[in-house]
């Protein structure tokens, strides 16, 4: 019998794992505690609603290759949509002011030698101290390096740090961020033009993956929860769960892709991120004058990224960790309120949906960096010889981004092949 690659969990690094290794001949065998798959990043009928909606609002940019690659892979490219060039529209809600970021698509960045396609009142040498992230060490922090540059770090760097980090500012990574902006915007704007699926996550992202696994005769098997991992002579030689016992035979291999917690409570002795930060995300039956791109930045409330969907406007919080107790009605009113002066809307908030993600990403601070464990995870000393790990809290020089969750799986199938 042919040796089996066992990949628990079906998150995208689990599906980008299963993928890859199906597209080898690989016999692939997917366990996923959920009844579906997806993790944080899928789409559901949500009866308040009455319509489809993303469970979060996610945002890739062309430069994403690993992503790109994963869509290709599926055949699911074409499921992608977005603005042809890369625009990034920003609305002031204190100020008024209303502006688009146009990047020109080469790497020289001729862009901000023009004042209509650069933040207002910002300078085009301003742009020169983005170079600092390049230089960023690993104890440095977003706010202590970039925040004298107003207006360009209050306009663009704060809200592209928060977003890309899921972090404050004031604690998060330079590093990381420089590690961002170096794969999108530092490539030119070729590689920063916005991408989003045409209908959902899971229409894009999750079904075409299932459907490219079955037909290249991968075993799903959702409802089954891994709750210990037989280890012996430095190996995974059992899953065990409520209703499961699979033995891992000889040649068998594992790769485990859940959330760090989870990999932390099945591998004890293994060092993950320990500390967590939420998002938010408000959806509203309703909808907003259409844009250039398809989404707004919108600055000085609490919404921060607002989504054109088919039938619902979206709204992302992130680094959230400070409102994601407070009452849901109350949120979204405050959410509300800024789409009304942003877009001009009714004064009546119509039908909406609050869904709070508590521990959405692990939080891209110096001291969780140095938490996150490599592909061929060392526990107490010793590797484990049939294992690889993956989720976008592993080190793969990125924040928890569906790009890093990508890189995360396909690094661990190159690991266990």
């Amino acid at each position: 019998m042919s040796r089996r690659i066992h990949v628990i969990g079906a998150g995208m690094a689990g599906l980008a794992a299963a993928t890859a290794l199906a597209e080898r001949g690989e016999r692939v065998v997917l366990y996923e505690a959920a009844r579906f798959a997806g993790g944080r990043c899928r789409s559901y009928h949500d009866a308040t609603l009455d319509c489809r909606i993303d469970n979060g609002n996610h945002l890739l940019a062309s430069g994403n290759h690993a992503a790109m690659a994963y869509l290709a892979r599926i055949g699911a490219s074409d499921t992608l949509t977005g603005p042809s060039r890369a625009i990034f529209p920003f609305i002031d809600l204190v100020s008024g002011a209303a502006w688009n970021l146009r990047l020109n698509n080469s790497r020289i960045p001729l862009w901000i030698f023009r004042r209509a396609a650069r933040v207002p009142d910002s300078r085009a040498r301003d742009y020169l101290a983005l170079r600092r992230l390049d230089r960023a060490g690993p104890d440095d922090r977003v706010q202590a390096l970039m925040g004298d540059l107003d207006p360009l770090y209050e306009r663009l760097v704060e809200p592209l740090a928060i977003a890309a980090l899921n972090t404050k500012p004031t604690e998060g990574s330079a590093a990381l961020l420089g590690a961002v902006l170096r794969e999108t915007i530092g490539r030119g704007g070729a590689a920063a033009i916005p991408r989003y699926p045409k209908l959902g996550l899971s229409e894009s992202l999750v079904d075409p993956a299932l459907a490219f696994l079955r037909a290249h005769g991968a075993e799903l098997r959702f409802g089954a929860r891994i709750q210990a991992l037989g280890v012996e002579h430095n190996r995974i030689t059992r899953l065990t769960g409520s209703a499961l016992d699979e033995p891992v035979r000889g040649g068998d291999q594992v790769i485990l892709a859940t959330p760090p917690w989870i990999a932390a409570e099945l591998l004890p002795g293994l060092i993950v991120p320990d500390q967590h930060e939420a998002i938010l995300n408000v959806h509203f039956r309703a909808g907003i004058p259409p844009g250039p791109s398809g989404f707004y930045g919108l600055l000085g409330g609490a919404a921060e990224w607002v989504f054109e969907k088919n039938d619902v406007v979206s709204i992302t919080i992130s680094a959230a960790n400070d409102k994601v107790d407070r009452d849901a009605d109350a949120l979204a009113l405050e959410v509300w309120s800024d789409l009304r002066r942003a877009f001009g809307l009714p004064r009546t908030m119509p039908a909406y949906r609050v869904l709070k993600e508590k521990r959405a990403t692990f939080a891209a601070t110096p001291a969780q960096l140095s938490r996150r464990p490599a592909t061929i995870p060392v526990i107490d000393g010793a590797v484990i010889d049939n294992l690889g790990l993956a989720g976008d809290y592993t080190a793969t020089g990125l924040p928890a981004t569906i790009e890093g969750a990508i890189r995360s799986g396909e690094a661990a199938a190159r690991r266990v092949v």
